[in-house]
């Protein structure tokens, strides 16, 4: 990759594609029909739903992300964090469970993290022909070293796709006041996302969930505060994605919240 492609990350990765918080209903319907195609329908980790919707009981708590392709007008990829549930705060997050007898509870506990800061990142997901290549077929996303010297272009599957989805996760759990994020993750892949300067942090030993998998910590403000420079435009388009829907979904929510109390006060009209 050139000094001026490096330069310009932020923008080439704008001409092709956008960051979504799945906000609304229909946009998290989005996220849960691509999680389908790729953990049912795809990889098979999932039993196939007959409405075509991967979900869980870790979804009505979670905050949904979306990619789209500019070129081609769909969703291709989503992640989604999951929060603790207001009503139980004390209540385990996925990796918590899965990882239970393999965790170093003393790395976790030295940082005394608050339930309300903490969250989880699951389900990053990518649909097959941003994904797939020939040795690929059964993998649900990967990064390889030579992706980073390639050009970005409509079809550039790695890194930008899942770095671009890794660095809306940490922007939209920095907008909902999130400290630390917890993963299960290949070790290649935590790897190479240290390349942003992100420092993730291994939590426990290796386990067997569809495949080797770490638990794994990072710190939102240190990602962002380190993040190498290479990469600053590229965080600063996603940023301005993010910001750009929550405020208009926020706008519209406004107005109907406004009409819905005009309604209600308006009188009533009788007609003798």
């Amino acid at each position: 990759m050139s000094l001026q492609e490096k330069a310009n990350l932020g923008a080439s990765f704008k001409e092709y594609f956008e960051i979504v918080p799945a906000l609304s209903e229909e946009l998290k319907n989005e996220a849960y029909r691509i999680r389908h195609q790729v953990y049912c329908e795809d990889l098979n980790f999932e039993s196939p739903r007959s409405n075509k919707f991967e979900t869980d009981e870790y979804d009505t708590s979670a905050l949904h992300l979306l990619m789209r392709s500019i070129k081609f007008d769909r969703f291709i990829g989503c992640a989604r964090i999951i929060r603790t549930k207001t009503n139980e705060p004390h209540s385990f997050l996925p990796f918590e469970k899965i990882c239970a007898d393999t965790l170093d509870h003393s790395i976790i506990n030295s940082i005394q993290l608050s339930r309300n800061k903490i969250a989880e990142v699951s389900r990053l997901a990518v649909i097959a022909t941003f994904r797939r290549r020939k040795d690929e077929i059964k993998k649900a996303i990967n990064i390889s070293a030579e992706e980073f010297k390639r050009p970005i272009n409509s079809h550039s599957r790695f890194p930008y796709i899942p770095l671009g989805l890794f660095i809306g996760t940490i922007e939209l759990a920095r907008l909902n006041n999130l400290d630390f994020l917890f993963m299960l993750t290949e070790k290649r892949l935590a790897n190479h996302f240290n390349k942003l300067g992100a420092e993730i942090q291994f939590i426990g030993s290796p386990i067997e969930h569809r495949g080797i998998r770490i638990p794994s910590m990072v710190c939102i403000e240190k990602i962002i505060k380190n993040m190498r420079p290479i990469f600053h435009s590229l965080y600063q388009v996603i940023s301005a994605d993010i910001n750009k829907n929550m405020t208009h979904h926020a706008s519209i929510k406004n107005i109907r919240i406004k009409k819905e109390t005009i309604d209600k006060t308006q009188p009533e009209i009788i007609i003798y």
